[in-house]
């Protein structure tokens, strides 16, 4: 199995989002293995009830989740890390320097993976990984407002459903390449 680790604040919305609907969208015995975690997550033995109402609508599923703070440890097996904001991104190489070829926010990694031999079928997901990696050096910078998905926490219903879709159109990139 190929780990994928999203990384969001609380572990409540985006990063849970982001596991379970690429969970949703992955072919049948496909060896990706999304996961998530929060950098000031705290432990919280279910889904938030909105989350999973959201998933739900877009296809995913909320069951037996459990949310759990981002660890060395869980960043040292996963291959791709993928923010759901830069401040994620930031915080993950913080918490493990070596890692700073292999974590992304979701967006940039979608964007850059895009821009390089993704989708050519070459090499397998390291190449793809290893590709975006190469390219960050050399793509133009963006705004920060085209790498990160808003936080809905605290907004009406409706935030967090855009907020969702969002994340879902991002996961589809990644399921393309």
């Amino acid at each position: 199995m190929t780990r994928i680790l999203f990384v969001c604040t609380a572990n409540v919305y985006r990063s849970v989002l982001a596991e379970r609907l690429l969970a949703a969208r992955l072919p049948p015995g496909s060896v990706l293995r999304p996961e998530s975690a929060g950098t000031q997550a705290c432990h919280r033995p279910r889904m938030e009830d909105t989350t999973r109402a959201v998933l739900e609508r877009l296809g995913g599923d909320g069951s037996g989740f459990v949310s759990r703070p981002l660890t060395a440890q869980l960043m040292a097996g996963a291959p791709l890390v993928l923010g759901l904001a830069r401040e994620h991104r930031e915080a993950a190489v913080r918490l493990a320097p070596a890692a700073m070829r292999r974590c992304f926010t979701l967006k940039e990694f979608v964007r850059l993976a895009n821009g390089g031999t993704a989708g050519e079928g070459r090499g397998g997901f390291e190449a793809v990984v290893a590709a975006a990696a190469n390219r960050r050096g050399t793509a133009a910078p963006v705004p920060q407002a085209e790498d990160d998905i808003s936080d809905p926490w605290g907004g009406p219903r409706e935030e967090l459903y855009e907020c969702a879709l969002e994340i879902a159109r991002e996961v589809s990139g990644l399921v393309r390449l």
